[in-house]
């Protein structure tokens, strides 16, 4: 009975840390049109975990150009900075995109993964 406790409780844990790294992908991928220059081909390579705990990694091109971003987050899925192969994002430049893009329909209509499918 315990051991089926702990299992249930194991489940339930792993559940929730893939549904905080799906929001967490999603927001960084989502970031990545206001990164890049305006009127680009924009195309998402990947979108996935990044090289520390708390962070995802986007890959992506504009144009032919090869680009990434590395969003780093809390232990949940509040985006704590952002830096990119161009530098990092300073404290007011981050503020503004999330206040005023990231948790806008815009942001959601840009998503690249609405024309390319990546996650």
């Amino acid at each position: 009975m315990l051991a089926g406790a702990l299992l249930g409780f194991l489940t339930g844990l792993a559940a929730c840390e893939s549904a905080v790294e799906r929001q967490r992908v999603t927001l960084c991928r989502r970031a990545v049109p206001a990164l890049a220059p305006t009127e680009t081909d924009l195309a998402v390579l990947r979108a996935g975990a990044g090289p520390a705990p708390d962070t995802v990694r986007v890959d992506y091109r504009v144009g032919s150009r090869p680009r990434w971003a590395l969003c780093r987050f809390n232990a949940g899925a509040e985006l704590l900075g952002i830096t990119t192969d161009q530098g990092h994002l300073n404290g007011a430049a981050l503020y503004l995109l999330k206040r005023y893009y990231l948790d806008t329909p815009d942001a959601e209509a840009s998503d690249p993964a609405r024309a390319d499918g990546a996650r």
